[in-house]
């Protein structure tokens, strides 16, 4: 990009220093040597170089000075060309109309006019036909349009030129966010592994421990007793192995369940090991799901049932889920007797921080009367969803 913009300005330049060349090296190859060939070769150097200090390409970049000096000078001795027929060197004002054109500025739009304006200078003068007059300014004002164009063409590779090189830096910083995003996640992971391979099996680990210890410390003394304790103890390890390969399926296959089929399993499980009365409507058709949201809700419903048989005494529970296309709400409902004075432990602010973490929203109330209803409510928008830091 940079090297056509470069041909650009180079070429422009080089068409007009070949106009005042070619006019200095006709005066002096076809005028007697004398006081006005040497004038009009100093004014052509002149109206040459002297804008040159203004605008030069890659160098210099005063565009409005540049246009002034143009016109005074080499206007001038367009001018003065005409005026004078007997000049041997005749000129044009083409190609510098053409210059002006290119390197126009807001603030040297007045170039414009000037341009078509200068053979008006000296119709009077000569007594032109108004007909010659105008086709001579069209033309410089022609070629004034066409270096306007050949601007904007340079413009727009410049201005494309920079919206690459932008491009390039965004791509450079999205990658580089992507890579910090997979490094969060994957230590994210691995917390939550930690914190479910703690939650699940520690406790029962140490519990395994301790009754091997005493099993040991009774070998010779107590056998039978020995004996009845490894049997549990043989149990306790089964559990724990299945517990483990719970975890493990969650990391692997668990990416292809529906949320909704996970929610009837934890619900037809809670049934049959408490023997609640419990309904469970599905509203709408579920869209797909990430991991991290199913995973909140099913914790916030385990939470939420716990409650309302732990606390509440609860005999009967409700559940809903609304799906649509752009949020998914909860609600659970129970009959357990109303709160009080709601104040979130550490089961309530867990489900708390999941949920917002998610760029969710959730909200205990508990409401007392003829019929009690304590309820969670759960909402979470399902597209663009943002992970925040618990910091």
């Amino acid at each position: 990009m940079k090297k056509i913009l470069s041909f650009m300005d180079w070429g422009i330049f080089a068409l007009r220093s070949y106009h005042y060349i070619l006019l200095a090296s006709r005066v002096v190859i076809e005028s007697d040597l004398s006081s006005r060939t040497l004038l009009n070769v100093i004014w052509l150097v002149a109206a040459l170089v002297v804008p040159m200090i203004f605008w030069f390409p890659g160098r210099r970049m005063n565009k409005t000075w540049f246009c002034i000096l143009e016109l005074l000078l080499g206007g001038s001795y367009y001018v003065n060309s005409v005026i004078f027929p007997d000049l041997t060197s005749k000129a044009d004002y083409l190609l510098p109309s053409l210059t002006m054109g290119y390197l126009l500025t807001k603030q040297t739009l007045w170039i414009i006019p000037a341009v078509a304006i200068v053979p008006f200078f000296f119709q009077s003068y000569l007594r032109l036909p108004w007909e010659q007059t105008l086709s001579v300014g069209a033309d410089n004002l022609l070629f004034c349009f066409i270096g306007i164009w050949a601007s904007f063409v340079a413009n727009a590779y410049y201005q494309k030129n920079e919206l690459v090189a932008e491009v390039e830096q965004q791509n450079k910083l999205l990658t580089h966010y992507a890579a910090e995003i997979e490094k969060m996640t994957l230590l994210e992971e691995r917390n939550r592994m930690s914190q479910e391979l703690h939650d699940t099996l520690g406790h029962s680990f140490i519990s395994l421990i301790m009754s091997l210890d005493a099993s040991i410390a009774l070998w010779d003394h107590k056998p039978a007793e020995v004996k009845e304790r490894l049997i549990r103890l043989r149990t306790l390890a089964e559990k724990n192995l299945d517990e483990m390969r719970n975890i493990v399926h969650e990391m692997g296959e668990e990416e292809e369940s529906s949320l909704t089929s996970q929610v009837e399993e934890l619900v037809d499980s809670f049934r049959e090991h408490t023997g609640t009365d419990l309904t469970l409507s599905l509203l709408g058709t579920e869209q797909p799901i990430r991991f991290e949201v199913r995973q909140a809700i099913l914790r916030v419903i385990q939470e939420s049932f716990t409650n309302a048989l732990k606390h509440g005494k609860a005999s009967h529970l409700q559940l809903e889920l609304r799906f649509s296309e752009y949020t998914m709400q909860l609600f659970v409902r129970n009959n357990g007797k109303p709160i009080d004075k709601l104040e979130y432990g550490f089961g309530l602010t867990t489900m708390k921080h999941r949920i917002e973490r998610l760029g969710g929203s959730l909200f205990v109330s508990s409401e007392g009367g003829t019929v009690a209803i304590t309820e969670v409510r759960c909402e979470i928008p399902l597209k663009g969803v943002m992970i925040y830091d618990e910091n």
